[in-house]
């Protein structure tokens, strides 16, 4: 989308089977507030930085004139869909893979029905498979390696799969209230890693919802609370460190709290054992 005061260089670009895919630079004399119809391809877009917090935009076939949503770091554009951005961005680094629609039927429903919950997910994409789907083709139109053109058609018929699975799962949450299964997948990731436990706001960033949204779709996809289970993955990660041999003042500062007292109570509290009793009992290691 551009408007006659925009300034675009393309990096990179390359065609290949279900479209195209390039990189682009392209930077505004003033703030965008413009109204244009997407082409006739359907067009995924990732924004490198600088990042704008400040992107909006709006179906003008089917949002009236005061609706608009938040645009994100990634979104697609479907094609002959006429849309209204406004922005303060004046510069901005973009990875784009465009697509023909009648090369991707196989894998996007043949009538496509661009609901309100469909369009509006579109705006933000908060998909870790497609983000990183997009960053591996830019770096391929940036350094062609062997095979450059398999490469590239192989990752974008790919993408196309990823997107086609992700105005999926919008619908089957619209339907049934839970969670879809890439947002539960990016839970259980940030739950598994070795730094200290996120909090209810962090999660709901992740996801792209509101805390409330989030609290209440959780419990139908996993039958208990959110937080509940936040608590039952930490205290799981304390016992795998504990039967590691780990001091308990490194276990307590690891899963989040603030002194190793409060951890000690609270680990007693769930467990009937102290963190030194259960560290006795299933580690092989000589208690520090």
């Amino acid at each position: 989308m551009e408007t006659h005061k925009s300034n675009t260089r393309i990096e990179a670009e390359q065609a290949i089977a279900l479209g195209s895919v390039r990189v682009v630079h392209n930077a505004w004399s003033e703030p965008i507030n413009m109204i244009a119809r997407a082409p006739q391809r359907h067009h995924v877009e990732l924004t490198l930085l600088p990042v704008s917090k400040t992107a909006q935009a709006r179906f003008v076939d089917y949002w009236g004139p005061h609706r608009f949503e938040r645009m994100g770091r990634m979104f697609l554009l479907p094609a002959n869909h006429t849309i209204h951005a406004r922005s303060d961005c004046r510069q901005q680094n973009s990875i784009i893979c465009s697509f023909d629609p009648a090369t991707i039927e196989r894998w996007f429903d043949r009538d496509l029905r661009w609901t309100d919950d469909r369009l509006q997910g579109t705006l933000d994409i908060a998909n870790n498979r497609i983000r990183n789907l997009l960053f591996n083709i830019g770096d391929e139109i940036r350094t062609p390696g062997f095979a450059n053109e398999t490469m590239l058609e192989l990752m974008a018929g790919q993408l196309a799969i990823e997107l086609s699975r992700h105005l999926t799962s919008i619908d089957d949450e619209s339907r049934g209230g839970g969670l879809s299964p890439w947002r539960l997948r990016l839970i259980d990731q940030r739950l598994t890693d070795e730094s200290s436990p996120p909090s209810l706001t962090e999660l709901a960033t992740l996801c792209n919802l509101s805390v409330r949204h989030l609290a209440r779709a959780f419990r139908i996809s996993r039958g208990r609370s959110l937080g509940n289970y936040i608590a039952e993955q930490r205290l799981n990660h304390a016992k795998r460190m504990l039967a590691d041999g780990m001091s308990i003042k490194s276990v307590a500062f690891s899963t989040g709290f603030s002194a190793p007292s409060n951890f000690t109570a609270a680990f007693t509290r769930a467990t009937g054992e102290t963190p030194r009793q259960y560290r006795q009992h299933h580690s092989h290691n000589k208690p520090r």
